[in-house]
């Protein structure tokens, strides 16, 4: 794993990144293993890896840390009101665009990705950087994943069930609380007994994380590539793609940016809540698309949006923490 970090950095790519792109690679030219189901499933591992990757990020949570940061009330809501109505909100206005039955799947996808929680690990890192209020994004990271376990299946019920008819709310709220919920609650209340286990081992976990995450696009890519779902799409409609994407999240900075200096944040609040607020979860994304797509075959192209959205926010938000931090 480092000899491959170590490749990747060599040439300029984050490894993650890279190794996503292998992994369509490899869907593409050799889908059969994905498809497979013995004597070994990749798509049972990945059920299986999903559960374990919301034990251990309950892990990870302590309660009590969560308690404390709720102080700032203000900027909290501003975030979450981003991420989960806001986003999807801007995402609605793209839908005449994608009026096109061939192109429908890809604004499925584009909701998706606006209807997810924020990410973790890059936001803390970011708000860091630019020198923002890294408790404040630490805290709202934090419970936009917990809200995101609520708010992101709403979301697709609503909207998402409408295009595709195929949607059993029920069941997918029982998968959620068994596959998802459960693992995340057992790992919080282990928190205060194992959570040493979670900081000293937290290099290994993130490799499985994101080991968990490549296998899950392998198999979903698999399955589009193999009934040909991506026939259709031209290398224009994902210029496009990538272009409306790059509007979409520098339009969430303008407006939290507009909203935060109206509010009186101060500097460090208000880079708090720009780059919190901007932020998708590529780890939620691509987990809870095992459970709220379980039997469709468009899993794919649901997650493509998604995954060129992580790649286009590191590479904006990289830029302008370092352009805050020169300032």
């Amino acid at each position: 794993m480092n000899k491959i970090k170590s490749f990747f950095s060599s040439i300029g790519l984050d490894w993650f990144l890279g190794a996503i792109i292998i992994m369509v690679i490899l869907a593409y030219y050799f889908p059969e293993p994905g498809l497979m189901q013995e004597p070994i499933s990749l798509e049972e591992i990945a059920n299986y890896g999903v559960s374990g990757i919301f034990f251990f990020y309950g892990l990870k949570l302590s309660t009590d840390k969560l308690k404390q940061g709720l102080a700032n009330w203000k900027m909290h809501i501003v975030i979450q009101l981003t991420t989960f109505l806001l986003f999807p909100l801007l995402a609605l206005l793209f839908k005449p665009l994608f009026a096109d039955s061939g192109t429908q799947t890809l604004w499925l996808g584009i909701f998706y990705l606006a209807a997810l929680p924020s990410t973790v690990s890059s936001s803390v890192v970011m708000v860091s950087i630019a020198n923002g209020n890294i408790p404040a994004a630490i805290f709202n990271a934090s419970i936009s994943s917990l809200i995101g376990l609520f708010m992101t299946p709403l979301w697709v019920g609503l909207f998402i069930v409408a295009d595709t008819g195929n949607f059993d709310a029920w069941s997918i709220i029982g998968k959620l609380c068994l596959q998802v919920l459960l693992p995340l609650i057992i790992g919080m209340l282990l928190n205060k007994r194992l959570g040493w286990f979670a900081d000293k081992y937290k290099g290994a976990l993130k490799n499985f994380d994101q080991s968990i995450i490549l296998i899950i696009i392998y198999t979903s890519f698999c399955k589009s590539f193999a009934l040909n779902l991506f026939n259709g799409l031209s290398v224009f409609e994902l210029v496009l793609l990538m272009g409306g994407l790059l509007a979409l999240f520098f339009a969430v900075i303008l407006i939290t940016n507009f909203i935060g200096k109206i509010l009186g944040f101060s500097k460090a609040d208000n880079i708090t809540v720009m780059f919190c607020g901007s932020k998708k979860s590529l780890v939620h994304g691509t987990v809870m698309s095992k459970v709220l797509f379980t039997q469709s075959s468009i899993v794919g192209i649901i997650l493509l949006p998604l995954m060129i959205y992580h790649a286009l926010q590191l590479i904006a938000a990289s830029i302008m923490a370092q352009k805050f931090v020169k300032k």
